[in-house]
């Protein structure tokens, strides 16, 4: 019998912000069983802003509200080396913005992520496009706004096989930690995403006030790269747990 995603959706026009940070900063979110997926000997935490369009759960399309909003993340990269011999790439993540409160619970108990819901918008094409230009995603702390925000130059192509792009796109694992030192692991599967390089890259986020104090140093500093990918159809299947 076929496996079933519990979510499918579209994430379009994902703009991320990528960081050099020590990695021992990480090591106390590094779920059990996982190591850091490093970049040419490189720890990297990514600031990824994106839309959720025609999300559905368990195949059953929730109220249309629901169908349609921003997320943002923060997330870092990790691996799992399998009993045969294979590598399991994937990310972990230290905090996730959407706009719904429904949405945020879902997620949390699922899949116990560290979700939070705050008022969002955002400025980004509606449909299919070869040039999005500037592209924006904006949440609401009190009463000030903050945004992830990058501009596309060129166009979108399919990057090279061992460039930071590819690394950072296509990690199809999450991992999470869980309690008594148990991991959940989950599949996320879509093709191979173009990218636009992408100039003007913005990050007005309290650090401090979203993922805590060490991650400030790394996110003070310009990104070490940017970019813009285009997205796709995505498939997020139920978590299993690593004892």
């Amino acid at each position: 019998m076929p496996r079933r995603p519990f979510l499918t959706a579209d994430w379009r026009y994902l703009v991320m912000l990528n960081y050099e940070i020590a990695p021992e900063t990480l090591h106390p979110f590094l779920p059990r069983r996982t190591a850091i997926d490093l970049w040419h000997g490189r720890a990297l935490i990514s600031v990824v802003g994106f839309r959720f369009l025609r999300t559905r759960v368990g195949g059953i399309a929730p109220l249309l509200l629901h169908q349609q909003f921003e997320e943002v993340n923060l997330r870092f990269y990790v691996r799992r080396e399998m009993p045969d011999g294979t590598t399991r790439r994937g990310v972990t993540f230290i905090r996730e913005l959407v706009p719904k409160a429904l949405v945020a619970s879902v997620a949390r108990i699922a899949y116990n992520e560290p979700y939070r819901a705050l008022p969002m918008r955002s400025d980004a094409p509606a449909g299919a496009t070869e040039a999005p230009g500037r592209v924006a995603y904006e949440w609401q702390v009190d009463d000030a706004w903050q945004r992830v925000a990058a501009t596309a130059i060129g166009g979108p192509l399919l990057p090279s096989r061992d460039s930071e792009a590819t690394f950072v796109t296509e990690h199809y694992w999450g991992y999470g930690r869980l309690k008594a030192g148990r991991t959940a692991e989950y599949e996320v599967t879509h093709p191979r995403w173009r990218v636009w390089d992408a100039t003007m890259p913005e990050f007005t986020g309290d650090a401090v006030a979203l993922y805590g104090p060490a991650f400030v140093d790394a996110l003070s500093r310009p990104p070490s790269s940017a970019f813009i990918a285009e997205g796709s159809a995505v498939a997020v299947f139920p978590p299993t747990t690593i004892e």
